[in-house]
């Protein structure tokens, strides 16, 4: 079969798709892969032909901070206007890629972001559209156990619309440039109304009752859990060495979050894992690190294999992003998860609700707040839950070669 397979996003959102077209070639099907420029090298490096998906996920490019600057209403408008014209463009460059990819293909696959311009183009061509999801994107009632689910699932299909309503304008575009007609309704919906298949990218453990709320379209939204590449990296061998040569350390990382302040962040770090007798490891990550004074028991590195560091530490801190979490959970380590965005904020919750962590907003850290929050974590009952969890969790081998024959089979069903 000829798969296209998209992906627009962090590293996060790429290397997931990126595992499963690796396996996908690897049983023989002809497969690439649509991603941001900036990660095109990641692509390549796992022996796949790749092109540039829109825009690089470069600092400053989208204004991910535009609710939060709303009350300045001049510039609010002037920021409205800007990001409608990078919408505009983005979202043109992207069809055009992968209304290419898809001429003469099997299947269209898309991760979570942009979903419409996948599910236009998988219109046009009249193919099969298969998409992946990070967490929960559908409307359900388990997102907020504190919130009465009729509630939950209302706002989330209010949220569906609103985020219509803004990508409208581009889409309508992109329809027209296909030649068809206007859409009546939001991508997800129209997504799942034409039969999309629905992977569930992490695991169904992580979300108590949501399985079963589900039940109806357990087909349809099959759970699979986290897809990962689990790439050594160079610095895997002297981070080995290091953890050999003392106690499990706590295992600081924030993947693609770049941190506002490292100086200040890996001071706060120095002295809470010294307040408690414990070793850190820093994984740098976006963030540099490098001129920032630190103690001997603290050991700062670059991008790691998260799957053989996390069991040997004693416990993580993290930006509450899907994949690592995921790395966490599965290596049955107790979590801090300091999150900055929506999605980190959901994994956040969920590390809290399950007894095997606890979440606060990176920006109202302190030195007292995080030693507090290690201490918290650090006690028998978190790595005891923790390794309960663990034990329910798929492995990243079976998530890989489940998601790919369920596409395989959809593929072949699908008319």
């Amino acid at each position: 079969m000829k798969i296209a397979l998209a992906s627009y996003g962090t590293r996060g959102d790429v290397e997931p798709c990126t595992a499963l077209g690796r396996e996908l070639q690897r049983r023989g099907h002809d497969v690439t892969l649509a991603v941001p420029p900036n990660l095109l090298g990641l692509v390549e490096s796992a022996g796949l032909g790749a092109v540039a998906y829109g825009p690089d996920q470069q600092d400053g490019y989208w204004d991910t901070d535009f609710l939060g600057k709303f009350w300045d209403v001049p510039q609010a408008v002037k920021r409205w206007r800007n990001a409608q014209n990078l919408l505009m463009q983005a979202w043109l460059e992207m069809s055009k890629t992968l209304n290419s990819l898809a001429d003469g293909a099997d299947l269209i696959f898309t991760g979570p972001g942009f979903p419409g311009v996948a599910a236009n183009v998988a219109e046009y061509h009249k193919l099969p559209l298969a998409t992946m999801h990070y967490f929960p994107m559908r409307p359900n009632g388990q997102l907020s156990p504190a919130t009465p689910a009729p509630v939950v699932r209302s706002v989330m299909t209010a949220l569906d619309w609103v985020q219509w309503r803004v990508t409208k304008k581009a889409e309508d575009a992109q329809r027209r440039e296909l030649g068809l007609p206007r859409a009546c309704g939001p991508a997800p919906q129209r997504m799942a109304d034409r039969g999309a298949l629905e992977i569930q990218a992490y695991d169904q453990a992580c979300f108590p009752g949501l399985a079963a709320e589900w039940a109806r379209w357990a087909e349809q939204r099959p759970f699979v859990g986290t897809l990962t590449m689990e790439m050594s990296t160079d610095a895997d061998d002297h981070v080995a060495s290091w953890l050999a040569a003392g106690t499990p350390p706590i295992c600081f990382g924030f993947g693609s979050t770049t941190v506002a302040s490292p100086a200040e962040t890996l001071a706060m770090i120095d002295a809470a894992s010294a307040e408690l007798g414990e070793r850190a490891l820093v994984c740098s990550g976006k963030t540099d690190f490098s001129g920032a004074s630190h103690g001997d028991h603290v050991k700062v590195v670059g991008p790691v294999n998260y799957a053989s560091v996390f069991p040997v530490c004693r416990a993580v801190v993290h930006h509450g992003g899907a994949g690592t979490t995921a790395a966490g959970l599965r290596a049955g380590a107790p979590t801090l998860a300091l999150w900055s965005l929506s999605d980190q904020k959901i994994w956040a919750a969920q590390l809290t609700r399950l007894g095997v962590g606890f979440a606060r907003h990176f920006s109202t850290v302190t030195r007292e707040s995080l030693i507090e929050d290690l201490r918290r974590i650090l006690a028998p009952e978190y790595a005891v839950r923790a390794r309960e969890l663990a034990a329910r969790m798929s492995t990243p081998a079976d998530s890989v070669q489940n998601t790919a024959d369920l596409l395989e089979k959809f593929a072949r069903t699908t008319v």
